[in-house]
This record gives structure tokens, sequence and C-alpha cells, in this order.
């Protein structure tokens, strides 16, 4: 398959086209490689990907319209993974343009790239943000998800609708997938277990919001992936009733506290963390949980990758890779 992958240098991004790479697939990446983190990082994982032969890169910002267009007209993509997007709920209390310009802008661009080139199959990437204040859990892909809490996640929501549109005006299969707080290896240093390792490996506080009395649903990368290269192929079908249109939660099916997902991180450590204990923050939620019944259902797969694994993994790569850099 040829297949696009727009924010190729980011965490998901990267690990997404190693695992496709890996399968024999022709991977063309794109990506801005914005300063909002690292941009270090981002380069040692493209430099990862630019050495392998099926892999082609283009350093482009989705939010200009003529360059995706003509990305679009001179590669004749089969597929298209759009996880390229301003991520981050507290950052777009700081600075929302930049989630109007990438997440609303770009991802409209992106539409219409597949619009006129008729791709197979569009997997995008929304967000567990769009629950909002939802109060019912497991979060279900048929709840109501009108209220959300922040730009980022009022800007997820609005991809869903721009995507469910296409698919219904152009016929164009598209699925988006709603992840829930993926991390691990390559992870992205604004995420609080890679805040929470740097600073306990570092002697400094960690600060724990709203006392440690929140849960997240943590998604180790690797299920993530898997779950997603299952999904690239199975392209929703266009029926009398529903377009070719599809939503998954994709989560680990199971909230773990705050204050236990630290505990975990000392242990994998060997080190205490000194927490600064605060209130909650604007655009932040209590729980998130993920009811995955239709993904389990539709591609054969859940989720089973352990947290003290996960974070395990985690801390072997953080401490490996920044030893190396240092």
């Amino acid at each position: 398959m040829q297949i696009l992958i727009t924010g190729v240098a980011g965490f998901i991004g990267y690990h997404l086209a190693q695992r496709l790479l890996a399968e024999g697939h022709q991977i063309y990446g794109i990506d801005n490689l914005n300063n909002y983190y690292d941009v270090t990082l981002k380069q040692a994982r493209l430099e990862q990907l630019l050495s392998q032969k099926n892999f082609k890169f283009n350093r482009l910002d989705i939010s200009h319209r003529s360059l995706v267009m003509d990305l679009f007209k001179e590669y004749s993509f089969e597929y298209v993974v759009h996880l390229a997007a301003q991520a981050g709920v507290r950052y777009s209390l700081e600075n929302p343009e930049a989630y109007i310009d990438s997440n609303l802008v770009g991802f409209a661009n992106l539409l219409e790239g597949c619009r006129h080139n008729h791709i197979n199959h569009l997997v995008f990437a929304s967000s567990s943000s769009v629950y909002g204040s939802n109060k019912k859990v497991p979060f279900s892909v048929t709840d109501n998800v009108d209220r959300p809490v922040s730009l980022y996640a009022a800007t997820k929501k609005a991809n869903e609708l721009m995507a469910y549109a296409y698919s219904h005006l152009y016929l164009i299969p598209i699925t988006g997938l709603r992840f829930f707080t993926v991390y691990g290896p390559w992870g992205r240093p604004d995420m609080a277990y890679f805040k929470f390792v740097r600073a306990i490996t570092e002697k400094k506080p960690i600060d724990v919001y709203n006392h440690g009395r929140m849960k997240r649903d943590f998604t180790y990368i690797d299920d993530v992936i898997e779950a997603m290269v299952r999904i690239i192929p199975k392209y929703p079908l266009n029926t009398f009733n529903q377009p070719p249109y599809k939503i998954y939660n994709l989560g680990k099916n199971n909230p773990v506290e705050l204050k236990e997902f630290i505990e975990v991180i000392e242990t994998a450590l060997n080190m205490k963390a000194v927490k600064n204990f605060l209130p909650m923050q604007p655009g932040d939620v209590v729980s998130t949980y993920a009811d995955i019944d239709e993904l389990i259902n539709d591609i054969g797969f859940k989720p089973t990758t352990t947290i003290t694994l996960g974070l395990q993994q985690f801390v072997a790569w953080y401490q490996e890779f920044y030893r190396y850099n240092n």
C-alpha cells in the first residue's frame, strides 16, 4: 500500500510509520516540525525513518492549501492517516490560533485532497477530549459530545463533523479514532508521564493536579499501532442509511488513578517523587474511560499492555535516549 502519514515525526505517526515500513508498505510522511515541544526529539524520530528505503519525507504545513493540493497531485496515495494537529489541552488556552490553523484549516485541506484524489480510506486522529464534561462512564461513541471544555476538544469534535459531511457528500470512506492518553517510548514531552519521569529523575517536584484524584485510560503505544494497522485496510462501507464513516474509541478500557500511576513510575525508576498537589486545571476532566466494544467487534483486538509493563518500557527508553544525548 502507498500511504500518506501526516504528523509523521510525531509520537504516534513515528510508531505507525515504523510498523508499516516493516510490513513492506510505501510511506510518504509530512510534518511541519514545529516547536510546540522539543524539535530535537522529532528530528531523532525522523532520522530513524529516513534511513529506510520505502520512506519519503516532506516538511510541510497542512494549513497551506496549495502545498497540500500539490502533494496529492504528485503522489497517488491509496490511504491517508491524518495525525498532524496542534495537540495539548492547556496550550489551547494560551494559543488558540494554532488550533484553528492546524486542526480546522489543515484538516479541511486534507479532506479536499482526499476528495479530489479518490483515496481508498482516510483515518484521522480524534481524541477522548471530545467527551468533555460527560458524566456517564465508560464513554461510548454513541454518547452526545456537545460539551467540550477546551478549544482543543472543540476542534476535534469539529473534525468529526467535517469528516462526516465529506463522507456523506462525496462517499469518502473515513474512520476517526478517539485516542485515550497514549503513552510509551518516544512519547511527547508535554504529557504528564514524561514530565513526571523527567522531574523525578532530576530530583525536582512534580505537579499533581486535582490532588491526584483523576483517572485516565492510559493506552500503550504498541496497542494503539496494532489497532491502527488493522483499521487502515478495513474501510467502512456505504449503506442505504449511512455514509462510509466510522468512529472508534481507542483506549485500554481500564482507567488508572493518577496516584497509582505515579507509584508505578516511582517503582520503575526506583526513586520517590516530591509531589506538589494542586487544584484542577481549566480544560481538564476528572476521568476518561473508553467503551471499546465496537473496536473489539470490528477488528478483533483489545489493548492488553499493563500500565506496569508500559511504564517500564518508557522509563527504559527515556534513560537510554537521554543518556545518549547528554
